[in-house]
């Protein structure tokens, strides 16, 4: 198999449902979003992140696939055909118990930080914002049908990135610039 098709050469890329769109079609802006968020996650996790955060990223990032597959398909069928593509609230309380799990290492906040610190850090604050824009993509499909899921999953997983933006820092020994 070729890694090009051609199919897309006119500006145009199929859904999961079969329906060819335009490329700027907002749905495939959401998914553009979701891969961008899934590549600044590996660019963090490849900065350098001890094992637990990589374990985490991984799993992140399956989740990503998953997730990117749901906004893919319209008609939501494709959790239901492919296992792989599932995502639901088990997904969102395993987030929720990282970032409690997490935050036992960090001292509580009071004011905003900066984005910065160790490279893996600043990585990761970058990956929180591209998680909000893939966020507001989404929410931007609610007429169309997006499941309420997959909203809360980004924006459990834009905290845990803040999270662990901390963790990786605070393990490096860098300190946080509040403002």
């Amino acid at each position: 198999m070729r890694i090009y098709t051609r199919a897309g050469d006119r500006g145009d890329t199929g859904l999961l449902d079969g329906r060819r769109v335009p490329k700027a079609d907002p749905r495939v802006e959401a998914c553009g979003a979701i891969d961008e968020l899934n590549a600044a996650v590996g660019l963090a996790a490849a900065a350098g992140i001890d094992a637990d955060l990589a374990e985490m990223t991984g799993a992140v990032q399956r989740d990503l696939l998953a997730l990117g597959g749901r906004v893919a398909d319209p008609t939501m069928t494709i959790a239901s055909r492919k296992p792989k593509a599932a995502l639901g609230d088990a997904d969102v309380h395993r987030l929720e118990s990282w970032i409690d799990q997490l935050e036992t290492e960090l001292t509580p906040l009071h004011r905003f930080v900066l984005p910065g610190g160790a490279p893996a850090g600043a990585q990761l604050h970058l990956a929180r914002t591209v998680c909000r824009r893939a966020e507001r993509r989404l929410v931007a499909l609610k007429p169309d049908g997006v499941e309420p899921v997959l909203l809360a999953y980004l924006n459990r997983l834009s905290d845990l990135l803040f999270v662990m933006a901390r963790v990786v820092n605070r393990r490096a020994g860098e300190i946080e610039s509040e403002w």
